[in-house]
C-alpha cells in the first residue's frame, strides 16, 4: 500500500467521523467510520518489519485532526488559541490511544489488539471527561444526539454505551470486510456476519420499540423559557445597562406568563450586578425579579443565571480560587451560579461545578501556580472561578419539586448530571449563553446534548439560551418546541415531572469502569510479552 493511499484512508476516516456532529448527518455513519483507519493499522501490523510503531500514531493523527478540526472549528469565534489547543490536544490524545492499541497488537495478537483498542478508547473518553483538563465534546456516544429514535437504550448505558457500540461494530465490520477483500466471499464468516448484524440491529430495534411504548406519567408543570438575545460580545457584559437588560427579560416573561405558570427560566450569567453571598434579595436586579413574581405571578418560581460573589475578610480562611481585592487584605470568590426567586424570599443558589478550562478555570493550579507572578508582571491574569463540589437542586416552595440547575458546559457530562437526579430532581433546567460561537454548528451541537441527558435520566428538559437554541424537550429526547438563533423569543409549554431513577442514573458510567479493569489486564499482558521478547 502506497504512502499516498495510507494518507487518503486517514483523511477518509476523519471525514466519515464528522457528519454525526452536523444536523444533516447521522450517528449511524460512525458505525463504519473507523474502518479505513483500521485498515491502515492492519497494513502496518502485517508489515511490521518495514514500519515502526510510531507510524500508527502519525496516520491516526491525520484522521483525528481532520475530525476535530471539521467538527469543532467554530471554537475559533470564541478563542483562536483555544480552538487550536483543543484540536491539537484532542488529536494527540486520540492518536496515542490508537498507537497504544497498535503496540498491544504487535506484541500479543490481533484479537487482543482489537479488544485493547475498544477498552483503551473507553478509558480515554472517561479519563478525559473527568480530568482537570476536559473536553469530551467528541466522545463517540455523543454522535447520536440527533438520532434519538435509535438510542433510547441510553437510559441503561449512557453515552458510553454508544461509544462501545461504535467501536465494536467498527472492529467486527473491519474483520469481515478484510476477509471478503482477501477471499471474495464471507462463506467462512457467516457466524461473525450474523453477530455483526445483531450488534447493529438489536439496539436499534429495541430503541424503536422503547420509543413507541414509553409513556410519561402525567404530572405537568407550566414552564416559560426565555431567550432575551443580548449580544455577549457587545451589550451583555457592559454595553447595556443591567436595568435595560432586566426590562427586556421581564417583558419577554410577561408576554407568555399565565396565572398557572410554575417556572420562568432565564439564561446563564444573565444578572451581572454585584450579587454577594447571603444578599441575594438586597440586589436591585434580583429585587425587580422578586417584584415581578410577587405582583404578577405569585405561584411561579423564577430560575435565573447570575454572577455571584463571596467575600473573605482579612485573616479568614479562603479558597484556592479566591482573588485579592486591590489595595486591601480582603479576598473574594467569583462564581457562575443559578438562583431561584420566589415569594418565600428563601435564598436558593447553585454554584457551577464543571468549569470551562482556560475560561473559567486554570487546570492544575498546584503545578502551574508558579506562573501567577509572571502573568501579573505581563499584565495578564491567572485565576479561576470558584465552584462547589457537590450537585445541588433548587426546590419548589409548594410541593418540593426538585430542579437540576445545569449550567452550560455541565450539560455535556452524563454521569455528572445523574448526581442532581439522585438528589430527587424531577426536571433538568439547562441555562446557557451559546452566542460566543456565532451562528455555527457549535450551539446546535450543544443543544443536542440536552436530548441525551433527557433520555439517560428520563427527565424533561427546559433549556434557556441567551441567543438560542431555547427549547422544551420531553423524556424521550423529543424537542417539543424550540426557538431560532439570534432572535428574542420565549416559549411556553407543559412538561411532566418524573421521580423514577433509570439504570444509568443509578449506576453511571459503569461501562467505562469495566474498561479500566480490562485495560489494566491488557497493559500488564502487553508489558509482559514485550519483556519476554527482549530477553530472547
Amino acid at each position: 500500500m502506497t504512502k499516498s493511499r495510507l494518507i487518503y484512508l486517514s483523511i477518509l476516516s476523519g471525514l466519515l467521523l464528522t457528519p454525526a456532529w452536523y444536523g444533516f448527518g447521522t450517528g449511524l455513519i460512525l458505525l463504519f467510520a473507523l474502518i479505513p483507519l483500521l485498515f491502515i493499522e492492519d497494513y502496518l501490523y502485517e508489515n511490521m518489519s518495514e514500519h515502526r510503531p510510531h507510524k500508527a500514531f502519525l496516520y491516526a493523527f491525520i484522521t483525528f485532526f481532520v475530525w476535530n478540526l471539521s467538527s469543532t472549528w467554530w471554537l475559533w469565534n470564541a478563542t483562536i488559541p483555544g480552538m487550536f489547543l483543543a484540536v491539537i490536544i484532542n488529536s494527540t490524545l486520540m492518536s496515542l490511544v490508537f498507537w497504544l492499541a497498535h503496540i498491544t497488537r504487535r506484541n500479543t495478537s490481533s484479537g487482543t489488539g482489537h479488544f485493547a483498542f475498544i477498552s483503551y478508547w473507553l478509558v480515554y473518553e472517561h479519563f478525559y471527561m473527568n480530568g482537570e483538563i476536559n473536553w469530551p465534546w467528541l466522545n463517540l456516544g455523543n454522535g447520536f444526539a440527533n438520532d434519538i429514535l435509535f438510542i433510547q437504550w441510553y437510559e441503561y448505558t449512557g453515552t458510553f454505551g454508544g461509544s462501545f457500540w461504535v467501536l465494536l461494530v467498527n472492529v467486527l465490520g473491519f474483520t469481515i470486510l478484510k476477509h471478503f477483500i482477501l477471499h471474495r466471499t464471507i462463506k467462512n464468516k457467516i457466524i461473525q456476519t450474523s453477530i455483526l448484524g445483531g450488534v447493529i440491529l438489536i439496539p436499534i430495534i429495541f430503541s424503536l420499540i422503547r420509543f413507541s411504548t414509553y409513556e410519561e406519567k402525567p404530572d405537568p408543570k407550566e414552564i416559560v423559557v426565555l431567550q432575551p438575545n443580548i449580544d455577549p460580545y457587545g451589550a451583555k457584559f457592559g454595553g447595556m445597562e443591567m436595568e435595560r437588560q432586566m426590562d427586556i427579560l421581564l417583558r419577554l416573561a410577561d408576554s407568555l406568563g399565565t396565572p398557572k405558570t410554575d417556572y420562568f427560566v432565564a439564561p446563564e450569567t444573565f444578572v451581572n450586578d454585584n450579587i454577594w453571598e447571603e444578599n441575594l434579595y438586597s440586589n436591585r436586579s434580583m429585587l425587580s425579579v422578586y417584584d415581578f413574581i410577587r405582583h404578577k405571578y405569585p405561584k411561579s418560581h423564577f430560575i435565573v443565571g447570575l454572577t455571584y460573589y463571596k467575600l473573605y475578610h482579612a485573616g479568614e480562611e479562603k479558597s484556592t480560587t479566591a482573588r485579592e481585592f486591590s489595595g486591601s487584605d480582603a479576598w473574594y470568590d467569583m462564581y457562575n451560579a443559578a438562583a431561584q426567586v420566589d415569594t418565600s424570599l428563601i435564598e436558593q443558589v447553585y454554584i457551577k461545578s464543571k468549569l470551562v478550562v482556560g475560561v473559567e478555570t486554570m487546570p492544575y493550579p498546584r503545578y502551574l501556580g508558579v506562573l501567577r507572578k509572571l502573568t501579573v508582571r505581563l499584565g495578564g491574569t491567572f485565576r479561576s472561578n470558584g465552584y462547589q463540589e457537590f450537585r445541588e437542586n433548587l426546590y419548589s416552595r409548594d410541593d418540593s419539586t426538585g430542579i437540576a440547575p445545569v449550567i452550560c458546559y455541565e450539560s455535556i457530562f452524563g454521569e455528572f448530571v445523574t448526581d442532581y437526579i439522585k438528589e430527587d430532581a424531577g426536571f433538568i433546567f439547562v441555562i446557557t449563553n451559546d452566542g460566543w460561537w456565532g451562528d455555527t454548528p457549535g450551539y446546535r451541537q450543544h443543544h443536542s446534548y440536552s436530548r441525551l441527558r433527557a433520555i439517560e435520566n428520563r427527565r424533561s428538559v427546559a433549556r434557556s439560551a441567551n441567543t438560542g437554541i431555547t427549547s422544551l424537550i420531553n423524556q424521550k429526547g423529543q424537542v417539543l418546541q424550540h426557538t431560532s438563533y439570534w432572535e428574542p423569543d420565549a416559549l411556553r409549554g407543559e412538561l411532566n415531572v418524573n421521580n423514577k431513577l433509570t439504570f444509568y442514573t443509578l449506576h453511571g458510567d459503569y461501562i467505562a469502569r469495566i474498561a479500566y479493569f480490562f485495560s489494566l489486564l491488557i497493559l500488564l499482558y502487553t508489558i509482559t510479552r514485550i519483556l519476554i521478547s527482549h530477553r530472547k
